[in-house]
């Protein structure tokens, strides 16, 4: 047994990338100055996107493309309830409500064909959503096209919730072109691929939603003269606000931490994805469901979630967490559905809502995968869950 702990999910932090923000703290400029540019600019080109637009964390992302959106009181946001609540708690910030798609049981990802349904239930009652946020769960890409489509056919706006994805594939494109969606985010908190410490992004090919998104992350304050719309001839006004905007904006040293991981992208992509292969190999014969991949996607495995197959052993969720517990091994819940949080309780969701949802929540564990995952930690890991199975 290792003598430490093993978390499912953990930063790899290089002495590049420390080096990389000291130089920031001896510079002349700690926020708003020039990396963050350079940060967003290697997104933009990796995404191949014509605009990135920087913020302190994906949640804050979310906030900023459903009022780029102009999501209102009068709107519906729809989401899947297999997500981290920032997802749905985007559209109550707008004051908007709320509403949820239940999940394909293989890919864990919103199901088309039930969102399909919903859409024509809702029409009929003229109750449409004006957005929808498709969750990129564990890292693999939701069936964008087949969204798109629907999309055009009920007239809703799609923010692609990329928090688990950067670095994954749809249709042989990176995870972000927005070539079927308006806006896609992207987070970088310290368990995700790369990390700024916390931060987000935005990626967009609108000009419009782009200008947007850029002031309502600093104050709704723009230093454009075109866009002043007060001119005096006698006063100084460098800069104006033109909406309420807030001060939600990423700054030099997260930047600075965000430029040097991402040089090692593919490379964080490529090691959790031998971690994945190894653990396909070593786990395939359990009475387990591992990640299964969608033929149109190449996830960057945020996650790698096992499902256990309730039917085949008198092994529960609870007793696997509680036993890879025992050997510090800190598997996690991914995710309880969001409406059976105790706030959208009170909001009036009920359990039984999103059956598929509740089932994987109730079986379901994220074990470790990380960069740094070292070839004997997953071996011990291995073995542990092969002995729970026995």
């Amino acid at each position: 047994m290792p003598n430490k702990i093993i978390p499912y999910g953990k930063q790899d932090i290089s002495k590049e990338d420390i080096e990389s923000v000291i130089n920031v703290l001896n510079s002349d400029f700690l926020t708003q100055g020039p990396v963050v540019g350079i940060f967003e600019n290697h997104i933009k080109k990796f995404c191949n996107v014509s605009f990135a637009i920087s913020c302190n964390s994906a949640t804050s992302a979310l906030h900023m493309a459903c009022m780029a959106l102009e999501l209102g009181s009068s709107d519906y946001l729809w989401t899947s309830p297999n997500t981290f609540v920032a997802s749905a708690n985007c559209a109550l910030y707008c004051g908007a409500k709320v509403d949820f798609v239940d999940i394909d049981p293989n890919t864990y990802n919103i199901s088309i064909e039930k969102l399909r349904d919903k859409l024509i239930s809702a029409q009929k009652i003229n109750k449409l959503p004006k957005i929808i946020v498709p969750v990129h769960f564990a890292g693999q890409s939701c069936e964008m096209k087949e969204l798109y489509d629907l999309s055009l056919e009920f007239n809703f706006k799609i923010i692609e919730d990329g928090s688990h994805a950067i670095g994954g594939r749809y249709l042989d494109l990176n995870i972000g072109n927005c070539k079927y969606s308006h806006i896609t985010v992207f987070s970088f908190h310290p368990v995700k691929i790369i990390t700024t410490g916390e931060g987000g992004i935005c990626v967009t090919n609108d000009k419009n939603l782009a200008e947007r998104l850029r002031k309502f992350s600093s104050h709704g304050i723009t230093n454009n003269q075109k866009e002043l719309t007060i001119k005096p001839s006698d006063e100084i006004w460098n800069y104006q606000q033109l909406l309420l905007g807030y001060n939600y904006r990423m700054n030099d040293i997260q930047a600075a931490l965000g430029v040097s991981q991402f040089k090692r992208l593919t490379e964080f992509i490529d090691r959790r994805h031998q971690i994945a292969n190894i653990y396909n190999t070593e786990l395939r014969n359990l009475p387990i469901q591992l990640p299964w991949q969608h033929p149109d996607t190449f996830s960057s495995f945020h996650l790698y979630p096992i499902r256990i197959n309730v039917e085949e052993t008198r092994v529960t969720q609870k007793k696997v967490f509680e036993i890879l517990k025992e050997y510090s091994i800190m598997a996690n819940l991914h995710y309880i559905p969001v409406y059976n949080q105790p706030f959208y309780q009170n909001l009036g969701f009920k359990p039984g809502y999103c059956i598929e949802s509740e089932k994987h929540h109730k079986t379901t564990i994220s074990i470790p995968i990380y960069y740094s995952f070292s070839e004997n930690d997953q071996t011990f890991v291995i073995e542990v869950i092969k002995k729970i199975f026995k």
